[in-house]
């Protein structure tokens, strides 16, 4: 049945039911339209077209994309697609995916290895969340950001696991910016707003099993809101929920804010970046004291001299704790 001739049965029906139907020369009629609808106004068959029509979208099937590792049961969410420039981030140094084999995605190979491990429980002992990977550093400009997205992308090679690159320096964020993307809502948003879903707020790249989740709106109550009963229940639905995925979080330095401690009390990892010949041995130790508890630490110094390591870019890499 045409549309037209379902316009003019629900005229039929509206005449039926005792409502008035004002009659004039019908475009209806000029159309093919069945005879029921011959004397009807045609601003009023215009009306009836729109409502099938409006009824026709509502019946259609919503497409759905599946492929994003985070995307919420409902089906009419589904995450952003966004585009990364790939040649940006290799001509600033980045690791990615098309480039030849080089020293730096070596050493993340290395970096990545044990805390990969870790997260698919092949560690001595089960660790609570372990694939919830905190990156920070004991002060600004350390590095933190830089290997946060680094190590995602670097993680996001693996052929069977992806990846989700949470900013969560969120007094000041810095991955959308590194990587050439506007601002946009995200974690902070989804601790504010209830009714708002991961699927929501979620990035998803071109780069294959590669997601990223924005620090979002900025507010006054950032650390209460990291170490509130709402983002404990995110993080366990990410860490539980989606346990073959990794959790990359680029958080602020230890000293300078509370949000990073209030973090990692609640992941299972945590990735420290110590610059070389900057950071002194007493910063190192009281960085690491504010995270005591959480169950794996593991450090990285970083921005060595290579002709006295025998590394590169990042010259040593070594563990602290579980």
């Amino acid at each position: 049945m045409s549309l037209i001739e379902r316009a003019a049965r629900r005229l039929d029906e509206l005449r039926r039911a005792g409502i008035e139907v004002p009659a004039s020369t019908p475009r209806a009629a000029r159309v093919g339209a069945e005879p029921s609808s011959i004397g009807t106004s045609s601003s009023v068959v215009d009306a009836a077209v729109a409502e099938e029509r409006r009824l026709a979208r509502l019946e259609r099937p919503v497409s759905v994309d599946t492929s994003s590792p985070f995307i919420a049961d409902s089906p009419v969410r589904r995450s952003r697609e966004v585009t990364v420039d790939l040649d940006r981030l290799a001509a600033q140094g980045y690791v990615t995916p098309d480039a030849p084999r080089s020293q730096l995605a070596d050493e993340f190979r290395v970096i990545k290895r044990p805390l990969l491990n870790n997260a698919q429980g092949k560690s001595a002992a089960p660790i609570h969340r372990a694939n919830l990977i905190m990156v920070t550093s004991s002060l600004p400009g350390e590095g933190k950001t830089f290997t946060s997205i680094n190590l995602a992308l670097s993680i996001a090679m693996e052929v069977d696991t992806t990846v989700l690159l949470v900013d969560a320096d969120v007094a000041r964020p810095a991955v959308l910016d590194r990587i050439g993307l506007s601002s946009s809502a995200g974690l902070l948003d989804l601790l504010t707003q209830p009714g708002l879903d991961v699927a929501d707020v979620l990035l998803k790249t071109n780069v294959d099993r590669l997601s990223i989740l924005p620090a979002g709106t900025q507010h006054a109550r950032a650390t209460e809101l990291l170490a509130s009963a709402g983002m404990n229940r995110l993080l366990d639905e990410l860490a539980t929920r989606y346990a073959d995925r990794i959790i990359v979080f680029d958080a602020p330095p230890l000293l300078l804010s509370t949000e990073s401690r209030a973090l990692a009390s609640q992941v299972g990892q945590v990735l420290m970046l110590i610059e070389a010949d900057r950071t002194t041995q007493a910063t190192v130790k009281s960085a690491l004291a504010t995270i005591e508890n959480c169950p794996v630490v593991m450090t990285v110094l970083n921005k060595t001299d290579p002709s006295q390591a025998s590394g590169g870019y990042y010259g040593q890499y070594g563990g602290y704790g579980t």
